[in-house]
């Protein structure tokens, strides 16, 4: 069956990949961000390379978009008519100004926005993949909207930008990037293109995340995980993504566990479910442990060394093996069973899976997680 790979956005990388916002000229340029970034500066660093530029900014953007965020941040640029929209931050803000974007073009007439997305954390990927995770604060679910028009035109990784992100969200983070590289090695999806991205991201998180850890203000180490995290979102923007991702939606939606904590805390069980469940990617597996540099006697040991060679770095990391380890009552946990076995079957991620899981597997998983 024929496929396809995207060639776009153009990709800026390294130190004073900045200075690629120069070529804007005096464009209205459109900046969507949350206030840290206003009030620590990062906004008047964008600023002074595009001096010519008209700018108006949308700061509102809080954790885990809402519809009403979108809104609220189209009506701000609805008289400005941004030509460029500038999504500066993380995942929310990048996923909140591909909303935006989308939205101020279906009421403006005409209008054709050129999207740039500049990621100030090295995980999500958002600043090179079609999806957008979008929350429904009332239902506690979160929901990836997937659309070709999603993707940014451009893409800047300045590792100048991810120097002050605090230790323990750069390993969450970095622990999503793994998470995306390793789903998109074993997706139904998986292809040669996204595999040769998959395999680099996995080789590049395993050696120098441990160093960020250790070391927060290693330039190199970060600039290889902010190329990693790139390198996973071209990977499972075409390959897909999975089961850990499903159920990541519908517990970190209705639990408010930040996104890269949870796929972490999720990813070895269900890597081990997996293999149990779906024998044609045990070689997948097997190849990702290679990367690693992990070997054991008999590839049955290599598969359990796997997983729990993830088991120790999370620990190391100090993110919680389960969800009564992170705070969570378990009885509230398990009132929501059935809401999240629905939201992780209907989520779009776990269509991808090597396998598809049953509603008794994912009842089982969350008693695991639960602890």
């Amino acid at each position: 069956m024929a496929s396809d790979f995207f060639s776009i956005p153009k990709v800026y990388f390294g130190e004073n990949a900045i200075q690629a916002l120069r070529q804007l000229g005096n464009k209205k340029v459109g900046i969507v961000t949350d206030n840290f970034m206003v009030t620590s500066g990062k906004t008047r660093y964008l600023i002074s390379e595009m001096p010519q530029a008209s700018v108006s900014i949308f700061s509102d953007v809080k954790p885990d978009p809402s519809v009403a965020t979108l809104q609220a941040g189209a009506a701000k640029f609805m008289r400005f008519k941004p030509e460029v929209i500038i999504a500066l931050g993380g995942g929310s803000s990048l996923d909140a100004a591909k909303g935006i974007k989308a939205t101020l073009e279906e009421s403006l007439a005409d209008c054709s926005i050129t999207l740039v997305a500049i990621p100030t954390t090295s995980g999500s990927g958002s600043e090179v993949t079609s999806y957008a995770i979008i929350s429904d604060p009332q239902n506690g679910r979160k929901y990836p909207l997937v659309a070709a028009e999603l993707i940014p035109d451009y893409a800047i990784l300045d590792p100048q930008l991810v120097l002050s992100v605090p230790r323990q969200v750069a390993v969450d983070t970095g622990m999503d990037v793994l998470t995306h590289a390793i789903e998109a090695l074993v997706s139904c999806g998986a292809n040669d293109f996204s595999d040769a991205l998959a395999e680099k991201a996995i080789a590049l998180v395993w050696q120098h995340l441990p160093e960020i850890f250790h070391n927060e203000t290693d330039i190199q180490a970060r600039t290889h995980m902010h190329n990693a995290s790139c390198m996973a979102g071209m990977a499972f923007n075409s390959a897909g993504l999975g089961l850990v991702h499903g159920m990541a939606h519908a517990i970190g939606g209705m639990l408010h566990i930040a996104h890269g904590k949870i796929n972490a805390m999720l990813l070895p069980g269900i890597i081990d479910w997996n293999i149990q469940h779906a024998p044609h990617a045990i070689s997948r597996y097997l190849k990702c442990a290679a990367i690693m540099g992990i070997k054991s006697a008999t590839p049955e040991q290599t598969l359990n060394a796997l997983s729990n060679r993830i088991r120790e770095m999370n620990r190391h990391f100090g993110i919680p093996a389960t969800l009564c380890e992170a705070g969570k009552d378990r009885v509230e946990v398990e009132s929501l069973h059935q809401q999240l076995i629905h939201a992780t079957l209907s989520d779009g991620c776990t269509a991808s899976n090597p396998c598809r899981p049953m509603a008794a597997d994912i009842e089982q998983l969350l008693t695991d997680i639960t602890g």
